[in-house]
């Protein structure tokens, strides 16, 4: 076999009594073919600790050419985060409960290989967020997320009041619990959790969901993605947190502008040849069943 990428990297999640062996596999896989790899932090110390080479997530990008997530789509969204500095494409093993975004199981995980290696897997290229937090001016954070922005209250049933601009214009003032800035990948997360529409991932588009809002017309809408949109904190009542895919954060002050626009990055998604969306939503979601 002569791969079509020179390194593969190894991303797992930290719970070596589910991954280990799944990662056994997929090493002894790569070595047979004498596929060189790379392997992060976890996935070295479940495979011995100091005595293989690690490699850092945020590194993954720029000395790998493909990246396997061994995980659920929460390993899945730390990895991408960081293809900013070069679109790799993914490829995720489910070994959660769902893996929504980690589609393929682990019976799947060769099969898929080697239709990457051969030419045959579909890489689909999703759609990111740049999310900037603007305080006194200036950028105060910057995150580059595959799902989701959300800005909602620390303590429950408290209500923020945010105004919303998207592009130069004012869409609305809100109250609400919080609300969600979706990509068409992240519309089958919170958005949807928060009864927000589900798009296909090829949309170029983004929603906006409000959390448990203060009026009853306040309903999720779908824009262009090529419009920023930017919520701006008019008062402080409390701790607020602006969250990116659900695992980075920042706390929120009065005044402080969150501006999220389609990023000029993307997330490379591997699948297997000739998966269907539609099945994907009715067999992880069950959506239109009875």
């Amino acid at each position: 076999m002569t791969p079509s990428v020179p390194k593969v990297g190894v991303v797992a999640k930290p719970q070596p009594q589910t991954a280990r062996p799944v990662l056994e596999s997929l090493v002894g896989w790569l070595e047979a073919g004498r596929v060189p790899y790379a392997l992060d932090p976890a996935a070295a110390e479940i495979l011995g600790g100091a005595a293989r080479e690690a490699v850092e997530r945020a590194d993954m990008p720029l000395a790998c050419d493909l990246i396997v997530v061994l995980g659920g789509d929460g390993t899945l969204l730390s990895a991408a985060r960081h293809l900013h500095r070069r679109e790799v494409p993914i490829l995720g093993v489910n070994l959660g409960r769902l893996g929504f975004l980690t589609e393929i199981t682990v019976d799947q995980m060769v099969p898929a290989l080697e239709a990457y290696f051969a030419g045959r897997a579909a890489v689909q290229h999703r759609m990111m967020l740049l999310v900037t937090l603007v305080r006194d001016g200036e950028a105060a954070a910057t995150f580059h997320c595959l799902n989701d922005a959300v800005i909602n209250k620390a303590a429950l049933a408290r209500i923020i009041h945010v105004r919303v601009e998207v592009g130069d214009g004012w869409l609305t003032d809100m109250r609400s619990a919080g609300l969600i800035v979706a990509t068409p990948t992240g519309s089958t997360a919170y958005n949807l959790a928060a009864g927000g529409p589900i798009l296909t991932p090829d949309l170029g588009a983004v929603i906006i969901s409000p959390l448990c809002p203060h009026t009853l017309t306040m309903r999720p809408i779908i824009l262009r993605g090529d419009e920023a949109v930017t919520i701006t904190l008019l008062q402080n009542t409390g701790e607020v947190f602006l969250t990116a895919d659900g695992q980075m954060g920042q706390p929120l002050r009065v005044h402080d502008r969150v501006r999220v626009e389609r990023s000029p990055h993307r997330t490379p998604l591997v699948t297997l040849p000739g998966r269907d969306y539609y099945a994907l939503l009715r067999e992880k979601l069950g959506w239109g069943s009875r």
